[in-house]
């Protein structure tokens, strides 16, 4: 806190001159160079995970998926050269770590990091935007004047001072990592506890569970602490009273978070930079307490000593100052971009902006239960479906107007060049699975119906929107967005009692709530597994139709506000919202499957796993192991032209 009230004396009073003096005065390199070996580790550990570097072949070996890239001008590198780019950064990563090279090595690492995150905005999360942040920061850093190979084999950077915006900038980046994550946190939606759910089971909140509920400790310690935490943390650790018990609870908030969610290195990461709030001095002070006498920091060229025994600058250059700008450039860059979401329209969907650098971590959960893609050959009139998953590897994609767009041009490429090669004589390359495509001629539909925050089920888009005549810009509302229906943000609590009731009925049974604008409708199908289905309105008024093939015609219902009706087996029907405004209905049934199907699930290892942190290493190995067959198999097709071995490099 001292060091703040300095800065900040240093804006309101002194010359420009000084506040470069103040950021280039001469700190113990010993911590920095510790969280510098520290974060070259941690990714290393990365590139498997969350990089993808375990399946670059499933990731990006199919030419034909369908990616997400930033800026359209972006090229997908093929399978060999995507295995050269996972090298490269591999080889940053370990200089990083050994502090060898070092300029060279964050940048071998930090371009194609960047480079692949931009390819797909669909794997994007905050974390990983954090770490590139963090890579661009120490290039221009002095983070390799302890405990590295640089310092080892060049003795005028070995345990030389290094200035004090090294850590500045570090420690300002990751105080705005709490702080705005906790501003973002004071959405209601998150206050209210509609955030997150189901945590309270988990066995790292045994202790709470001794005098709460699973409820409780999920409206309590999830929401009301994970809130106060992350929004006061950061001033706790900056202050030498507070430090010591703000450490121990940033530790075991973050400790828990690597059991609760798979964020891959980010709870690690964040252990890992947390000395950047303690004295610059502490890897020193450590090594005392073990007797192990280490030397002080040799001096920079460039300072003197003053009367008083302090450091001085003895030349202030044009790069100093230009360096200062552009950190102050960056520090303001980080506190728009959370907030840029006005400027960026064509990002905002139910959320604000694309999910990445905004720092609203978990504040929004969703429940997904359909997403249909259709499309209809306008030359014969003829339309089929396509299965969602389809030339893709995650389902976020169809959260983002954007993405959607994306994946419907990518679909019509892929759809039209199945058609094209069909005329191919002894082609073998191509898909025969949708021969519907008779013309270049087509469109395509989308209907996504998911849950914000447990509200109803609704649909995210406007069915009957081509979207490939789609006019979208990322400065300008998307069009054929559908807004979420917060009018029934109340019926939350009420969806929550029928909830329960529905859930004592039977270990079977279950209950769907839905909400639909009016005009439109559900179109669903009843499994045979299902059983006593029934149809409840609770707002508005809709007509029930089914549609029975063997009596080729269709008889519909009105049904107004607390009308039930059984729900036909084994056949399709419509919800036909009418009126002028949303309704609300709720399906009720058992399902037989349900119990078998919840066995058959894999079970969530971190919540039971007795040994969790042997399992992580052992998995981390293994994934490791296939991300070197990968790189290798690339250099042997780059030396020898041969292709690649899937199986054994599954194997």
């Amino acid at each position: 806190m001292d060091k703040i009230i300095k800065i900040i004396r240093q804006l309101r009073s002194n010359t420009y001159d000084d506040l470069v003096a103040f950021m280039y005065q001469p700190k113990d390199p010993s911590s920095l160079g510790v969280i510098r070996f520290l974060f070259g580790f941690l990714m290393l550990c990365d590139l498997p995970e969350e990089r993808g570097g375990s399946d670059i072949d499933i990731r990006w070996g199919n030419p034909k998926d369908c990616h997400f890239p930033l800026f359209p001008i972006m090229i997908i590198p093929t399978y060999p050269w995507m295995c050269l780019m996972y090298f490269v950064m591999l080889v940053g990563a370990t200089g990083i770590m050994l502090g060898y090279k070092f300029r060279l090595s964050t940048l071998l690492f930090g371009i194609p990091y960047w480079y692949i995150l931009l390819l797909d905005k669909s794997y994007w999360n905050n974390h990983s935007y954090l770490y590139g942040i963090v890579t661009i920061l120490l290039v221009g850093s002095s983070a390799n004047h302890y405990f590295s190979l640089d310092g080892y084999l060049n003795e005028t950077k070995k345990n030389r001072h290094v200035p004090y915006w090294n850590y500045f900038i570090l420690k300002y980046q990751f105080f705005m990592l709490y702080f705005l994550a906790g501003l973002k946190k004071t959405d209601m939606e998150w206050l209210d506890g509609y955030s997150m759910e189901s945590l309270g089971n988990h066995w790292v909140f045994l202790p709470f569970r001794l005098f709460l509920t699973s409820d409780k400790v999920d409206y309590l310690i999830v929401h009301w602490f994970g809130f106060l935490l992350d929004l006061t943390i950061g001033f706790w650790m900056l202050m030498r009273s507070t430090r010591p018990v703000a450490m121990v609870f940033c530790a075991m908030f973050h400790l828990m978070n690597s059991r609760l969610f798979s964020i891959g290195m980010f709870p690690y990461v964040c252990l890992a930079t947390m000395p950047l709030f303690c004295e610059e001095t502490w890897p020193r002070k450590l090594l005392e307490q073990f007797h192990i006498s280490t030397k002080d920091p040799l001096p920079s060229p460039d300072c003197i000593y003053t009367k008083d025994g302090k450091y001085q600058l003895s030349k202030q250059n044009w790069k100093r100052k230009l360096v200062v700008v552009l950190l102050f450039t960056h520090c303001s860059l980080q506190l728009f971009l959370p907030y840029s979401h006005f400027i960026t329209k064509g990002y905002n969907n139910w959320t604000k902006g694309l999910y990445g650098y905004s720092w609203d971590m978990m504040v929004h959960s969703w429940d997904t239960i359909q997403v249909v893609v259709k499309v209809v050959d306008n030359e014969s009139g003829e339309q089929f479906f396509i299965d969602p998953g389809a030339w893709t590897q995650n389902d976020r994609w169809n959260k983002h107007a954007d993405m959607c767009l994306q994946y419907s041009h990518c679909l019509k490429r892929n759809l039209v060049e199945s058609f094209e090669n069909r005329s191919i004589p002894g082609d073998t390359t191509s898909s025969l699975k949708h021969p519907y495509i008779t013309s270049k001629n087509i469109s395509v539909y989308m209907d996504v119906w998911c849950s914000l925050n447990k509200r109803f089920q609704q649909r995210m888009y406007d069915p009957n929107y081509d979207l490939l005549k789609a006019s979208w810009s990322p400065f300008k509302p998307v069009e054929w967005l559908l807004l979420v229906l917060t009018e029934y943000n109340n019926f939350r609590v009420t969806m929550n009692e029928i909830a329960k009731e529905v859930y004592s009925w039977s270990n079977d049974s279950d209950v769907l709530f839905i909400a639909d604008y009016p005009g439109m409708y559900l179109e669903n199908y009843i499994e045979d597994n299902m059983q006593n289905v029934t149809l409840t309105v609770l707002e508005g008024k809709v007509v029930y139709e089914i549609e029975d093939d063997g009596l080729q015609q269709s008889t519909g219902l009105v049904l107004s506000k607390f009308d039930t009706v059984h729900v036909e087996i084994g056949l399709f029907h419509k919800v036909h919202t009418i009126g002028d405004t949303p309704a609300c209905y709720m399906y009720t049934y058992v399902n037989a499957d349900k119990n078998e199907e919840s066995e058959s699930e894999p079970v969530n290892r971190r919540m039971y796993a007795p040994f969790p942190i042997l399992e992580d290493l052992g998995d981390r190995t293994a994934a490791m192991a296939r991300m070197w067959k990968h790189i290798s198999s690339a250099f042997h097709y780059f030396i020898f032209n041969k292709p690649y071995l899937h199986d054994q490099i599954k194997n």
